[in-house]
């Protein structure tokens, strides 16, 4: 299937691994140039650029900063003068630990992480929008979590930033679907095996393998293949949607 992802130019925030590396290498493979954006790991993003080549820029981003936002759309649009496609990946979770009870968590705490999440995502997609009306062209794909249907102890904050996602990614589809072949919808990834978290999923996997259709957990290549679809000109007609990509849990 032609994806109709040649020459196209594609953001992908928080490149440097998990799924997002993956994204960001299976859009390059349609021959896509991606800008690939990293917070804290220059080295491994640029790992990533060199598999890619010369279809591959790399630009530092802080999520839910706006001035940061604004020099990875500029840097986009100086390397190619085009953005087709936003990957809204990257997640900001410092000062939380997993398990901890919510109404005991520091309130800069679960401010922040709420307010990056929530305006990090909303910011770049407000920023590449115009273009894409321009272009009568476009796709926005934002990654959540299965955490925000399934729940967890702990998580409650992340899954509020996540769920936030949602509800704009639905009522945005409206917009932008009437001002061309622009396109909004949510990747919803369950437990997913990456080379950076093996060790620290291992307590869920079991959990999680004995609850999945397939009986196993799904690797970041599988999601992002997913990601790459939804962002695509193949893609004609899924948009306002929010699609599990969870092996069947």
């Amino acid at each position: 299937m032609d994806l109709g992802l040649d020459g196209r130019t594609v953001i992908v925030t928080g490149a440097s691994g998990g799924i997002g590396r993956e994204v960001a290498r299976g859009f390059a493979a349609e021959g896509a140039d991606v800008v690939l954006t990293y917070r804290s790991s220059p080295e491994e993003a640029g790992q990533v650029a060199k598999e890619i080549g010369e279809h591959a820029l790399v630009v530092p981003y802080e999520l839910g900063d706006l001035d940061s936002a604004r020099a990875v759309v500029s840097a986009a649009l100086d390397w190619t003068g085009r953005i087709d496609v936003l990957v809204n990946n990257a997640l900001f979770t410092w000062g939380w630990e997993p398990g901890e009870s919510f109404d005991k968590v520091e309130e800069d705490a679960w401010r922040e992480m709420v307010r990056r999440n929530v305006e990090g995502y909303l910011e770049l997609s407000r920023l590449v929008t115009p273009g894409m009306r321009e272009r009568r062209f476009g796709r926005l794909v934002h990654i959540s979590s299965g955490l925000v249907d399934e729940g967890m102890a702990g998580a409650e904050y992340y899954t509020t930033a996540k769920a936030a996602v949602h509800g704009f990614s639905r009522s945005a589809a409206f917009s932008l679907g009437r001002d061309g072949d622009i396109l909004s919808n949510v990747v919803l990834p369950g437990l997913t095996a990456t080379a950076r978290n093996e060790e620290r999923i291992e307590p869920f996997s079991q959990r999680y393998i004995n609850l999945s259709a397939v009986g196993r957990l799904l690797d970041a290549r599988e999601v992002a293949n997913a990601v790459v679809y939804l962002g695509s000109a193949a893609n004609t007609g899924i948009t306002g949607q929010t699609i599990s990509v969870t092996g069947g849990v």
